[in-house]
């Protein structure tokens, strides 16, 4: 029943359109939103000040010159959209010269067999911060070292991308993920508070907490469940097992990129740590509400791209100027799409935000909420189980965010739950169902590599492997988030449950 309901969910998925089309439709539907809502007067009135807020037409006069006249401006005061190019800069190099592979390959292939698979997961989950090259690295690679240990191939291969696109959402450090969510927090956040400012630590304790918590998890489901179930593997002949061993080269790029990730890391602490630090606020000394939390993004940017140069020069990936230049220029030419995308989802949550239709929606909203009784813990488990099943359809996290944030960050808001919080919320059901929705890019790929260990490999059986983490990821995580909910735990630096 379930294959069959997985049926139904890739062969409806594959109807939708393009997320670019999706994005132009729901601009559509605002628009024609805003102008029936509009010509009948549907307002509500802020709980917080007791305002009356009206629906704007935006089909009139009025509203088709705004649109023409800050269409530039939406795109380029967008949030999202130039903290996710920056960081990007060094994350892409990082993958351009080849460090990240390197790097994974280094911890998995050098690890005790014991520890194997618990390095692999938290290699994943860590590795979910250059989400592009662990997806692509990782999987093959746990695959390679599990056949080279014995153990069945998929079973390695499942583990790793189930750690990586299943724990989306965990991590020990911050992501240009959170960067790019963060921004789309902002914006909803805005329809209810425009003085609110997100940044992109706010969900980092609970997000440390839950690597810890998903690894264990991800480690008996890999050995009770999933390779019991898969048996013994035969070899076939004419595949070839051999390690993935370093080269020389890249043995040396390693070793010059951490040392100047060391002295990087050094100067960091030097401006953080001490009484009166630079990157300290200047009055009351703390890192909250400080350079240091505005400073992030190019933190992050400098955090890949001096190891990622370190390594080119050092494995003779990169010989000079030119180079760089040319691997810089490589690691940016994949964003075009993303370029489009926010520059349609600028003018979209622009377009909501003016029409007011969000503002009502969330009020409205939560007064229904609040008249019905179902508040609370389970609103929220309710919430993140719904975003669960809209990430089987849409898997881009940042789409998802952009149609959702809008709606749900202001109306909890309004129940005095904070943008954290929601954001926090959503980022577990974005996570949740990662591991087994055909509509992530990267399950093709995984099949693809599935199918050079086995060539009867179906989607059936690729994602059979990966339900169970599912599972898992659900029942842990939505515990860890009741007990953070219960004891009202902070969620990041300065960020709480509660506004």
């Amino acid at each position: 029943m379930f294959n069959r309901l997985l049926d139904w969910v890739e062969k409806n998925g594959n109807k939708l359109p393009d997320v670019l089309t999706l994005f132009v439709i729901i601009t559509a539907i605002i628009l024609l939103g805003s102008f029936f809502a509009g010509l009948t007067g549907w307002s509500a009135v802020n709980p917080a000040n007791n305002e009356k807020i009206s629906a704007v037409n935006l089909l009139n006069e009025e509203g088709i010159k705004r649109m023409l006249i800050e269409l530039v401006s939406n795109f380029v005061n967008f949030p999202p959209l130039g903290l996710v190019l920056v960081v990007m800069l060094g994350v892409g190099l990082a993958e351009s010269t080849g460090l990240i592979s390197a790097f994974m390959r280094r911890v998995v292939l050098s690890s005790p067999k014991k520890l194997i698979l618990p390095i692999i997961i938290f290699i994943g989950i860590v590795g979910n911060a250059a989400a592009d090259a662990a997806l692509i690295v990782l999987p093959p690679v746990a695959a390679m070292v599990f056949l080279t240990l014995g153990r069945h191939p998929i079973a390695g291969l499942a583990a790793a991308y189930a750690a990586v696109a299943g724990g989306f959402s965990a991590n020990i450090i911050i992501s240009m993920l959170d960067v790019m969510l963060a921004g789309f927090t902002e914006s909803a956040a805005h329809l209810q508070d425009k003085t609110y400012t997100a940044n992109p630590a706010m969900n980092y304790y609970f997000m440390l907490a839950s690597t810890f918590v998903l690894l264990p998890v991800a480690v008996w489901v890999t050995t009770k469940i999933v390779e019991p179930r898969l048996g013994e593997y035969q070899v076939p002949d004419d595949l070839e097992v051999k390690k993935q061993a370093l080269s020389s080269e890249e043995k040396r790029g390693l070793k010059w990129a951490t040392l100047s990730l060391l002295i990087y890391t050094t100067i960091i602490l030097l401006v953080t740590v001490p009484k009166g630090a630079m990157l300290r606020h200047a009055k009351t000394g703390e890192l909250i509400d400080s350079p240091f939390m505005d400073s992030l993004v190019p933190i992050m940017l400098l955090f890949f791209l001096i190891p990622a140069m370190a390594y080119g020069f050092g494995a003779k990936v990169l010989k000079n100027d030119k180079d760089v230049a040319e691997h810089l220029t490589k690691a940016m030419s994949g964003m075009g799409y993303y370029i489009v995308l926010a520059f349609i989802a600028a003018q979209m949550i622009a377009y909501f935000n003016w029409s007011n239709l969000g503002s009502i929606i969330a009020i409205t909203g939560a007064d229904f909420l609040k008249e019905s009784g179902f508040t609370g813990l389970p609103l929220l488990l309710a919430f993140i189980l719904f975003t669960a099943f809209v990430n089987l359809l849409i898997a881009s996290s940042s789409a998802k965010w952009a149609i959702l944030g809008p709606v749900f960050v202001p109306m909890f808001m309004a129940l005095n739950y904070s943008p954290a919080f929601t954001q926090m919320a959503y980022r577990i059901g974005d996570s949740i169902t990662n591991t087994i929705t055909p509509m992530l890019a990267y399950f093709a790929i995984l099949l693809t590599f599935a199918k050079k260990f086995d060539k009867n490999m179906g989607m059936g059986t690729l994602i059979s492997s990966l339900l169970p983490y599912s599972i898992a990821y659900t029942i842990f995580w939505c515990i860890l988030f009741t007990i953070w909910y219960v004891l009202g735990l902070p969620l990041g630096p300065g960020e709480y449950i509660k506004m």
